[in-house]
């Protein structure tokens, strides 16, 4: 997959584009589904499924003071990860600023038809974009008769009572729900980052942790809570169990940290990119009175987890 810059990257393809424009946070089964539509014209019109995304987030550029900032399901890196696995061919990144902000949608839709062939434009059936988000529908039909391309309207993808969307994936995370997140996402949820050294308390307990510092600060992390989690390390699957939060038994921190037992490996990892993937919330953090009563609970989460990990094994192998 290619991933070129607006304004600065060229368009070199013979073929024309089948395209979309939109945040895709999270690529989740809804975006999914466009992205298998456009799929399906693209081979009938001989055409490239293109996705055009922001980076930042225009929700964290167009922040509001005193509100609470957007929390990010994917970083840009974990999203153009996520287009290439979904059989996206191109990624256009838009740097956005407050000044592109200020771009009407009209010209915003010419700039974006100098740079890239379009033939067929998707846009789902609540999206707009461009200054006071005048880019809808009807202005895509009007400049596709202008401009020489089609348009088409995508339906929502509905699971039980919901429309699936970023939004919502964000909420069922931050409620500590992985299981129902990761069915929205079609995969488990995850948290990309790098490991770094702790106060080393883990492993004078008996229990050495990977302390993962995220590589975004805007990447939301699950509500606090211990969770059934896998990584990739050295080229084989690593189950282990993650605690999100301020460890409170031995601490009075106020921010939330990811930290990771893995099960049967100790070897040094510090340095590494992980990418921590979410499977089953155990339980909510807690504070334990003493020593022996934390080793306790945490005898009885490794014990939960090991039954787990037979189960990821299993779905791995089916």
């Amino acid at each position: 997959m290619n991933v070129l810059t607006f304004g600065r990257d060229a368009w070199t393809h013979k073929q024309k584009a089948c395209i979309t424009v939109g945040t895709f946070d999270g690529v989740h089964c809804g975006h999914q589904g466009v992205i298998s539509l456009m799929r399906k014209a693209a081979d009938a019109e001989g055409s490239r499924v293109v996705v055009v995304t922001f980076d930042p987030h225009p929700q964290i550029v167009l922040a509001r003071a005193g509100r609470e900032p957007l929390a990010l399901l994917t970083t840009i890196e974990e999203r153009c990860q996520r287009l290439a696995e979904v059989d996206v061919d191109d990624v256009v990144v838009i740097p956005f600023t407050r000044e592109f902000a200020q771009t009407p949608a009209d010209e915003f839709i010419r700039q974006l038809t100098r740079m890239v062939d379009v033939q067929h434009f998707f846009i789902g059936h609540d999206h707009a974009f461009g200054k006071d988000r005048g880019g809808n529908e009807e202005l895509l039909l009007h400049l596709g008769k202008e401009l020489g391309f089609a348009v088409q309207r995508i339906p929502p993808l509905q699971t039980g009572e919901f429309i699936v969307s970023s939004t919502l994936v964000r909420a069922t995370l931050k409620r500590g729900d992985v299981e129902v997140a990761s069915e929205m996402l079609g995969s488990p949820y995850s948290v990309q980052g790098n490991v770094v050294r702790g106060d080393g308390r883990g492993r004078s307990l008996g229990i050495p942790t990977a302390n993962i510092q995220p590589t975004d600060n805007n990447k939301l992390l699950p509500a606090n809570g211990v969770y059934v989690v896998s990584s990739v390390i050295n080229g084989a699957v690593v189950v282990g169990m993650a605690n999100i939060g301020v460890r409170p038994t031995f601490t009075a921190d106020t921010k939330p940290t990811l930290e990771v037992h893995f099960l049967q490996f100790d070897n040094d990892i510090y340095d590494k990119m992980l990418d921590v993937r979410f499977h089953k919330r155990l339980r909510n953090e807690q504070r334990f009175e003493t020593r022996e009563a934390f080793l306790a609970q945490l005898e009885t989460d490794k014990q939960q987890t090991i039954i787990y990990q037979h189960i990821i094994q299993e779905r791995r192998n089916s």
